[in-house]
């Protein structure tokens, strides 16, 4: 299987299947002496593990991070580093009824299109358990950049019918409630209608947005590999996510040349911009304001309520589908999303230290 490996010259490469003995990632391209502890990255993947709520799958997993490779005395060595982590409460028989029919929403009937053998016990790697190596490895990047200033704020904007506007957010209750929203009226709102989705037997989709700063102007690589298509890219990858918007995104579609255009001004040396309809990113390059990204996530494919589907012999059948699942993955998929942008903007960073020589 290509395609496990994402970056140019700071790269990660995530193994590993959702029932199998572990998952991880390989990280290379980091520099040395970035101070690094796997306390530090089991905070990443705190955010995103199992049982946090009611409102996550019910699997008990640890997810406990072990770096096999890559530093010494609690600083990066410059050389490749290797995290793990062990499964421990797989459940592989929860599988077993399904195993040879293709679940409405999941990859099984493309995956047997593909390599005429796939994992049915829970997706494999397109299971939600894949994304583990991304946090690992972003956590790292978060790590390179702190160290240069750069900051990313993550949360849900909205979970269902219920969107937080932009002049309600409070970034301090972010922490405060389990479905990472920036205004706890607006969670408690949320968590109303989940619920009313469990009773139901259904799920919810929802927006995840990341607001990132101290980005310097300058970054990124035309033509093919401008900042906001590589973080579209990135953050596509993510199995859940089906859209991508930067800046406007697209309320652009509504609105005019006149009101989009973000107008410069300059004061005490520095040149800014008014607005930020662009999203910190023009021409595909950083442009020194904040960068705006946003990740649509699709509801949890995996419900109990009866689903029309065809079985491996062609033959139409009804399915419910039973097991652990997360009735939103939009809380969990934060910190996923963070991970993404972090990766990327570390690979072009580095990309960018050989764009031009000043004599």
């Amino acid at each position: 299987m290509a395609g496990s490996t994402f970056g140019t010259l700071f790269t990660i490469t995530t193994w590993g299947e959702s029932h199998g003995p572990a998952l991880g990632v390989v990280v290379d391209g980091c520099p040395a002496g970035i101070p690094l502890t796997s306390d530090y990255i089991q905070t990443f993947l705190d955010r995103r593990k199992p049982g946090q709520s009611k409102f996550t799958t019910a699997r008990k997993e640890s997810d406990s991070v072990e770096i096999l490779s890559g530093v010494f005395e609690g600083y990066t060595t410059g050389t490749p580093i290797s995290l793990i982590v062990r499964n421990t409460d797989q459940r592989s028989h929860d599988y077993s009824k399904i195993k040879d029919c293709y679940r409405p929403g999941h990859a099984d009937y493309t995956f047997d299109q593909k390599y005429g053998v796939r994992d049915y016990r829970g997706g494999g790697r397109t299971s939600g358990r894949e994304t583990i190596g991304r946090v690992a490895g972003g956590a790292i990047a978060c790590r390179i950049l702190e160290a240069l200033g750069i900051h990313l704020t993550t949360y849900t904007k909205a979970i269902g019918p219920f969107s937080i506007p932009s002049d309600a957010y409070d970034y301090s209750a972010i922490n405060e409630n389990r479905l990472y929203m920036p205004n706890q009226k607006y969670a408690e709102q949320a968590s109303a209608y989940l619920e009313s989705c469990i009773r139901e037997q259904d799920s919810s989709g929802g927006l995840i947005e990341c607001m990132i700063h101290g980005m310097p102007s300058g970054i990124g690589e035309p033509v093919f590999n401008k900042l906001d298509a590589a973080l579209a890219k990135a953050v596509m990858s993510i199995g859940a996510v089906k859209g991508v918007e930067i800046g406007d995104g697209f309320s652009v579609v509504s609105s005019k040349g006149s009101k989009n255009n973000d107008s410069f001004f300059a004061e005490n040396g520095q040149i800014s911009k008014l607005t930020n309809h662009s999203g910190g990113i023009l021409g595909g390059l950083s442009d020194g304001s904040p960068i705006l990204l946003r990740a649509a996530i699709k509801p949890t494919p995996s419900i109990s309520q009866p689903q029309k589907t065809v079985n491996t012999n062609g033959e139409n059948i009804e399915i419910e589908i039973s097991g652990r699942h997360d009735p939103v993955i939009v809380p969990r998929a934060v910190v996923v999303v963070e991970s993404m942008a972090a990766v990327t903007l570390v690979d072009l960073l580095m990309q960018n230290m050989s764009s031009r020589i000043e004599y």
